[in-house]
């Protein structure tokens, strides 16, 4: 094996050791919507688990698993004490349109922005919906892309394995 080839498996193997092996989420400032930045490890729940969920608002897919989601969280919250979260994933073109937004669906889970898409590059996050679970210790132990209908009955599953 060449000098060459031997290096570029090196640095492969590494890169995808490091993308894989992300246990926690990165120390990155995400905006909320009054355009407060915040440390994206002060939204996880001390209590219980935290779901995060990437999305947009052009997202269909995303915007199905956010209703759906909705309206299982009371009962999720009173058997797993999860905390659920939304990050925006708009651009600067959309992400204008998020509070108001927001405020239309009347959601009951906060709601933040990824501003500069910082936190989705650094979880090397390629597509939305993206759904990490995270234990009440910080620990991602669950991902997820795509929605389809009855996802949300998964997520409901990997948080009551938590108990």
């Amino acid at each position: 094996m060449t000098k060459i080839a031997f290096l570029k498996l090196v640095i492969l193997l590494f890169i995808s050791t490091s993308v894989a092996s992300q246990k926690r989420l990165p120390n990155v400032f995400i905006e909320d919507l009054q355009r407060q930045n915040i440390s994206v490890t002060e939204i996880v729940n001390r209590d219980g688990p935290t779901i995060i969920s990437f999305w947009a608002t052009w997202c269909k897919p995303c915007l199905r698993e956010l209703n759906a989601v909705s309206s299982e969280l009371e009962q999720w919250k009173q058997e797993t004490n999860v905390k659920f979260v939304a990050i925006s994933t708009d651009d600067a073109r959309t992400k204008t349109r998020v509070p108001a937004f927001v405020k239309s669906k009347n959601w009951n889970f906060d709601v933040y922005v990824d501003t500069n898409g910082d936190l989705q590059r650094s979880m090397n996050i390629l597509s939305i919906p993206h759904t990490i679970i995270l234990n009440k210790s910080g620990e991602i132990i669950y991902q997820h892309s795509a929605y389809a209908l009855g996802d949300e009955a998964k997520y409901f599953e990997v948080l009551q394995s938590l108990q």
